[in-house]
């Protein structure tokens, strides 16, 4: 047996949520900003009911920073996607790689401070060639850092002279 209350509450939540989902459209056919507060006055609710509900609250967010052409939201394309998805894993890995580099220096210098306070440090010269050797590494790092980005670039216009080469020779 259901409770009518219940069954009362389910249905106005529907009609609720059906009236946002119509605000949303036609912000969007109609353009401009796009606010919870704004959509919450054309679908006669109160914002509390969009942030109660987050799957709505999504839409009203990806409805507000997607961009607008001609009344219709732009849409995205895989390719695209598929290339911001490869930029950010790319970053990824180099972020990475820096931060195991940052830690191994953070860990030589924290076991080279503690063993030069035990008293138990090497002599002088030994501690500048070290300094050496880690001024050297970090030279290395931010080098190979520069090759991989100017690799990338040069990768990049390969990828668009072949694209042009292309082009030109179908248009022939």
């Amino acid at each position: 047996m259901t409770n009518p209350m219940i069954d009362g509450k389910r249905a106005d939540s529907a009609r609720r949520r059906e009236r946002v989902f119509k605000a949303i459209d036609t912000a969007v056919r109609a353009g401009g900003d796009i606010t919870v507060s704004g959509l919450a006055r054309a679908a006669r609710v109160d914002r509390t009911f969009l942030y109660r509900h987050p799957d709505l609250l999504e839409l009203v967010h990806v409805a507000a920073s997607t961009p607008v052409e001609n009344g219709r939201m732009a849409a995205v394309s895989r390719t695209s996607l598929q290339a911001d998805l490869a930029n950010a894993l790319e970053a990824n890995k180099r972020l990475t790689a820096r931060v195991r580099q940052l830690e191994k220096r953070l860990s030589s210098q924290l076991g080279e401070s503690v063993w030069n306070e035990s008293g138990l440090g090497a002599p002088v010269d030994i501690d500048q060639l070290q300094r050496r050797i880690n001024m050297l590494e970090q030279d290395l790092a931010d080098k190979r850092g520069e090759l991989e980005e100017r690799t990338e670039e040069l990768e990049a216009a390969r990828a668009a002279n072949r694209e042009l080469t292309r082009a030109l020779n179908q248009g022939s």
